[in-house]
């Protein structure tokens, strides 16, 4: 009986499956040419490689940040368009667009300025196993000019959100896959210096980004107002900037905990990353390949929990209550199946993915054991993240926070600073330790979902 209502019929899967396909394929082609770019910068050396690893922890920060601030009012996006009220979806992408505007110019205050001394946090004076003032030199040099990125990315995850939220995702897909490839492309002529191009090195790396981004920016934008039959929400959305005061209210008081949640749970893991390189440069290394390599595995129940967000959000939005329950819990069950057989030969490949870095063996040894304990707890980090997407999916935007950073922050933090400062368990056991908390969040998240109170109509 319980194994029933965990499985859907061919309908559901072809239902799910339209919405996660493009979605794993465009992030699947994202993190695949992510560990391309990796790999291309790691060919310059562990110095290059640790100190643009560093600076993306800084762009991953912002970046969870305007993901959260977005998420807000993507609830009501994803309501309103199972509703099919358009006026009301122009309002929540006008908020979208004012939310990223602020987080824009409140990273570009924190990160312009102080970029180079929140670098110097994960570097350990006296380390032997790589050059520090070099590592910090890479991550400086790279992040002056990858801050430029931030702006047509911000704009692109307005709209491709928004398309996504309605059901267009093969836009976004298109979008994110010519990006990409642009990506790559520019990366190996500018890194390398290949014909006319100069040789930039982590430099040529961050300019590939910027490019990349402009044209994703471009695509969207282009595609989301020429195609207004297939999203007329769109259409007259710059003809006005109101939007009705009570609505952004309301908006405001679901999107804060999802921004603050992102801010606190990004820092929460960037803090942790913080307390690894405390074990040397092999160590920040090491887990900037492991956590590479591993995205590229992760997207599956990432894509799953969109999956979560909008066929769920739009049923809530449609009054579809128990339908609602039901779909989420076979997504789920689907999702931690799928990453039950993908962890597995993630474990199995993990020796692969180092040997085409030029780094150390011990960075190599490393990266291999993270990557495997990373495999490992796929299935359960796939139940705690489809956990928080239910959630935020009826509006439980508080509760969100408390189980995603608060638990970070309560459980995995403390930890993490106390094994590092306190002791000298080596960098192994210290990262499967930390990593093995979400354990905790799946126990949290299941008796959440059992009670059933987060299936709300909002709209």
């Amino acid at each position: 009986m319980i194994i029933k209502k965990l499985i859907g019929t061919k309908a559901f899967y072809r239902t799910v499956l339209a919405i996660a396909v493009p979605i794993i394929v465009q992030n699947g082609i994202t993190n695949f040419v992510n560990l391309l770019d990796n790999v291309m910068v790691g060919r310059l050396g562990t110095e290059q490689l640790s100190g643009v690893g560093i600076a993306n922890q800084l762009i991953f920060v912002f970046t969870l940040c305007l993901f959260g601030g977005l998420a807000g009012a993507g609830i009501f996006t994803a309501q309103f368009f199972g509703k099919g009220d358009n006026e009301g979806l122009r309002y929540s992408i006008r908020f979208k667009l004012y939310t990223a505007l602020v987080i824009l110019a409140v990273g570009g205050v924190i990160l312009i300025p102080f970029g180079e001394n929140l670098i110097t946090l994960f570097l350990t004076e006296g380390d032997t196993t790589g050059d520090v003032a070099l590592t910090l030199f890479f991550g400086r040099e790279y992040l002056k000019i990858a801050l430029v990125s931030l702006i047509p990315m911000s704009l692109s995850m307005v709209y491709a959100s928004t398309l996504r939220e309605g059901g267009r995702t093969v836009p976004p897909m298109v979008a994110s896959i010519a990006a990409v490839a642009t990506n790559a492309l520019f990366n190996w002529l500018l890194i390398f210096g290949v014909g006319p191009f100069p040789a930039l090195g982590v430099v040529g790396a961050a300019w590939g980004t910027v490019i990349a981004r402009v044209l994703e920016l471009l695509m969207l934008v282009i595609w989301s107002h020429v195609s207004i039959k297939k999203s007329p929400y769109f259409k007259g959305l710059y003809r006005s900037p109101h939007i009705p005061l009570a609505l952004c209210k309301q908006i405001f008081v679901k999107s804060l905990p999802l921004m603050v949640n992102e801010l606190f749970w990004s820092s929460g893991m960037t803090i942790l990353n913080q307390c690894y390189s405390t074990r040397g440069l092999v160590a920040v290394a090491a887990v900037n390949i492991a956590v590479t390599v591993s995205n590229v595995f992760n997207i599956v129940y990432m894509s799953m929990g969109s999956a979560v967000a909008i066929i769920v959000g739009n049923q809530l939005g449609a009054g579809q209550i128990e339908e609602a329950k039901d779909t989420d819990r076979k997504i789920i069950a689907f999702s931690c199946v799928l990453c039950t057989v993908i962890g597995g030969l993630m474990a199995a490949m993990a020796p692969l993915f180092t040997v085409f870095y030029n780094v150390t063996q011990d960075v190599k040894d490393l990266a291999t054991v993270m990557i495997i304990v990373y495999a490992v707890m796929m299935p359960f980090s796939s139940f705690a993240h489809n956990c928080y997407f239910t959630l935020r999916s009826g509006g439980k935007t508080l509760i969100t926070f408390l189980f995603d950073s608060a638990y970070v922050w309560a459980v995995s933090v403390p930890t993490g600073l106390i094994l590092s400062r306190f002791t000298d368990l080596p960098i192994i056991p210290l990262f499967t330790i930390c990593v093995a908390l979400e354990l905790g969040k799946c126990v949290i998240g299941l008796l959440m979902l059992r009670s059933g109170k987060w299936a709300k109509k909002l709209v």
